[in-house]
């Protein structure tokens, strides 16, 4: 039997993203985010509330996002845990580098495995929340996380996911199957 838990939204596991910004003097800055997915194959979604980084994003147009890993699993709680109006040199004590992105107006947190780098494409105010959808203009991976052929291998990764049932980090890891592949032989001729 099913036990209710009443109007609670849980859809997990959530990726642990940590977006990176310019502030206004142009030092970078950086929050982690759980509520932020793909929304399309070039397109990637966030739902901020007020941040600092928020207001960066508006701004600059641009951020990047990087996937915490297992890793840098304290340094990207924290970076959560404290805000840029307090903590001027956040990223610095975190112990995270950064260089400015090639092709957007935000820095790539060099410490992180696999980087994705975006401009604004729409930004407004929902349900009590900031929606920023970008376009992917380019993704960067380090080389240690690709497989033999030279594809991203998201378990070498060690990608952290939040999971807000139990408020902790999980790690992404095993492949147990292929997508649009394994339910082939269920399918019918």
């Amino acid at each position: 039997m099913k036990k209710n838990f009443g109007a609670k939204a849980v859809i997990t596991p959530l990726p642990v993203l940590i977006i990176a910004t310019y502030n206004e003097d142009g030092t970078a800055d950086a929050m982690n985010a759980a509520w932020g997915g793909q929304c399309g194959g070039k397109h990637i979604a966030l739902n901020l509330g007020a941040h600092v980084s928020t207001e960066n994003i508006r701004r600059n147009g641009a951020f990047t996002v990087s996937f915490a890993d297992k890793k840098h699993l304290v340094a990207s709680d924290y970076v959560g845990l404290v805000s840029a109006k307090d903590v001027k040199d956040k990223l610095e004590r975190a112990g995270l580098h950064t260089e400015k992105s090639e092709f957007v107006n935000a820095p790539v947190i060099v410490d992180y495995p696999l980087t994705i780098e975006c401009r604004v494409v729409s930004i407004r105010e929902e349900l009590g929340e900031v929606r920023v959808v970008g376009e992917v203009v380019n993704l960067s991976a380090d080389e240690e996380i690709l497989d033999e052929n030279g594809t991203i291998d998201i378990g070498k990764v060690e990608a952290l996911v939040y999971d807000s049932a139990a408020h902790a980090y999980r790690v992404v890891g095993e492949r147990v199957g292929s997508a649009f592949k394994d339910g082939l032989q269920l399918k019918q001729s």
